[in-house]
């Protein structure tokens, strides 16, 4: 094998071609894919960082939708408390009217009741006297004594 002048040439040429791509061609290129990783270890670390903030923010959505399903339970609880505590006054207030609706019926009774009876003695009385004056006015026998008795009786 002959080493000739091609050969050293050619030699002379790579080396040169190798430092020109040492020297301008590959830290550009090195650049750029520091630049690339650089960028794609950001996103990863910034995927990451979201991530957590997602879990975080789950994390407290949960806890206040738990919050807020307690409150919510709490208002209907209290309400239940209302309505039961307002159908209760309702019902003692409704069973006080109906007492009091009942005591006055007795009482109107008691006094129908009592007006009845004047006006029944009023008339009893004046049956008494009108049967006094028919009695009067016969002659005192007591077949006759007793068929006005029998008259008033029948008027009665």
């Amino acid at each position: 094998m002959d080493i000739n002048f091609t050969l050293i040439g050619q030699s002379i040429a790579f080396a040169f071609f190798v430092w020109f791509t040492m020297k301008f061609v590959w830290p550009p290129l090195n650049n750029a894919i520091e630049e690339r990783q650089k960028k794609i270890a950001d996103g990863l670390a910034a995927s990451e960082q979201a991530n957590q903030d997602l879990e975080v923010a789950r994390a407290k959505a949960d806890e206040e939708l738990k919050a807020a399903k307690l409150q919510a339970a709490e208002l209907i609880d209290q309400a239940k408390k209302r309505a039961a505590k307002l159908v209760e006054d309702e019902t003692q207030r409704g069973h006080a009217e109906r007492e009091k609706i009942i005591a006055s019926g007795y009482a109107e009774v008691e006094a129908e009741r009592a007006r009845v009876r004047e006006e029944l003695r009023k008339q009893v009385a004046f049956l008494a006297i009108a049967g006094a004056e028919k009695i009067i006015e016969r002659e005192v026998d007591a077949q006759k004594q007793s068929d006005i008795v029998e008259k008033l009786v029948a008027e009665l």
